[in-house]
């Protein structure tokens, strides 16, 4: 009687609405159900999802579990006695640049809805590599501030460093890599605070 919980992220991550991403994402999507003797572990349960993807163009395409040729476009690993979780692989690959809405409904196989509603997000893909939207925040600050950036591209540079300079142009600060903190495509927050 108990509606199943279902979980989507990106590379690891929960994204926002309007989130920039990397075109070559892991988009992992997962439906726990507390129901242990009707566990999701059967090739039958893929049946149970319908994933759907609406590019820049404005079409709306369902995203099949083995394509027309025979190819894997949605890996799916089954649920255990233990765990409950079945899970679904998008190794997606989004050439295009623009935005794009991902749209996500499951049900476990007592036919209960992951939601009222389909799990719906938006977000942007920007094949070019950047830095943009560099600042800090809180600006102006009392005590410390954080520096916010956007990457885009598919790859996280090998080397970041922020300088912190005087009017003058003197480098008052140097802030390297490990210092930031753990950095990715899309938007970014520091974890080193400048005092």
């Amino acid at each position: 009687n108990i509606n199943p919980i279902l979980d989507v992220t990106f590379n690891g991550q929960r994204i926002l609405n309007g989130d920039i991403i990397a075109p070559e994402t892991e988009i992992l999507i997962s439906l726990k159900d507390e129901n242990p003797f009707l566990v999701m572990n059967d090739i039958s349960d893929t049946t149970l999802f319908g994933v759907y993807l609406t590019g820049p163009d404005g079409i709306q395409q369902r995203i099949p579990f083995i394509d027309g040729q025979g190819n894997t476009i949605l890996e799916w690993i089954p649920a255990e006695s233990t765990h409950k979780r079945f899970k679904i692989i998008y190794n997606s690959k989004f050439e295009q640049d623009g935005k794009y809405t991902l749209f996500v409904q499951g049900s476990d196989r007592s036919g209960n809805l992951s939601g009222d509603l389909e799990y719906k997000i938006s977000f942007e893909v920007i094949n070019e590599s950047s830095i943009t939207h560099m600042m800090n925040y809180p600006n102006p600050f009392s005590t410390s501030t954080r520096f916010v950036f956007t990457l885009t591209g598919n790859e996280v540079p090998e080397d970041i460093l922020i300088q912190i300079v005087s009017v003058t142009g003197k480098v008052v600060r140097e802030i390297t890599e490990e210092q930031l903190g753990p950095i990715q495509i899309g938007r970014n927050i520091t974890t080193y605070a400048w005092d």
